[in-house]
């Protein structure tokens, strides 16, 4: 089995074509977890999956480093986006991909013959607390104080495809984002976790984001959680509708507008064949 490594602003994958091959849900969840090990296999945050589509051009199957599957990925998309197109399994600059969060518009950027960035389609997102869900009785999740280990915070929450909790904050501090973010993961307002972010919001225009992600814990970047912090802060009326979000593997322009677009880099690594 042949694979690519690729990155997105630092968050990392795995992808493999395996359209041709029947396997179940179990199998690739177990695969997930093996090569997504950083001590003893490739290491990745999750793993891409091609499969054939019978609604679209092509069907993208994520599943995360423990093994869980994901609805959508914001990072993941586009570089499984790169890896379809310049493994020509899609041969054109504009086609749509099918996720558990719906089809996907996508756009390959091309610059001097070169991939230069990938814009895709975010989808539009639900503020209602239960689509994200949350166990409140409140139709939004907005400016909710809840307290952790005898610390307070407000939180925002929405659904991205899937759940995010956004936490506005003066000052980025990792160490907060890791002792406090599994945490709040797994509190018991959301039966299903929730990915946190922590948000430094700089001016009208950009953002920074620290994000604790459910299911394989800090990332260096977090695509979906970048666009629901740009969507949150817009809403809140502290920043514009065209933001640069920024991140410590570095930074994706967000548009928002009916949808909400994401454009930034797909980063190939290397490639390889599993051994397995």
């Amino acid at each position: 089995m042949k694979f690519w490594k690729l990155h997105g602003i630092g968050n990392d994958f795995i992808a493999i074509d395996d359209r041709f091959e029947k396997r179940d849900a179990k199998y690739y969840s177990n695969l997930s977890k093996k090569l997504c090990n950083r001590r003893f296999s490739i290491g990745a945050d999750g793993l891409l999956v091609v499969k054939n589509s019978e609604v679209s051009d092509i069907k993208m199957v994520y599943y995360n480093a423990d093994g869980s599957r994901a609805f959508m990925c914001g990072n993941g998309l586009r570089c499984f986006v790169r890896f379809v197109y310049e493994s020509k399994i899609v041969e054109k600059e504009e086609f749509y991909v099918e996720t558990l969060d719906g089809i996907k518009k996508v756009n390959v950027n091309i610059k001097f013959g070169e991939i230069d960035s990938i814009k895709v389609n975010m989808g539009s997102g639900s503020f209602l607390s239960k689509d994200i869900p949350v166990r409140l009785d409140k139709e939004v999740f907005m400016n909710e104080d809840i307290n952790i280990l005898g610390k307070g915070f407000k939180i925002n929450a929405m659904l991205m495809g899937v759940p995010h909790a956004v936490i506005l904050v003066d000052n980025l501090d990792v160490n907060e984002v890791l002792f406090y973010g599994s945490k709040i993961e797994k509190n018991d307002l959301f039966p299903n976790g929730i990915n946190v972010n922590f948000v430094k919001v700089e001016d009208n225009n950009n953002i920074s984001v620290r994000t604790w992600e459910r299911g394989c814990g800090y990332t260096l970047a977090c695509g979906t959680g970048m666009t629901a912090s740009a969507i949150i802060c817009n809403k809140l009326n502290l920043t514009n509708k065209s933001v640069n979000v920024s991140s410590e593997g570095g930074s994706v322009k967000i548009d928002i507008g009916q949808e909400i677009y994401m454009t930034g880099p797909a980063v190939k690594i290397c490639e390889g064949e599993l051994v397995l």
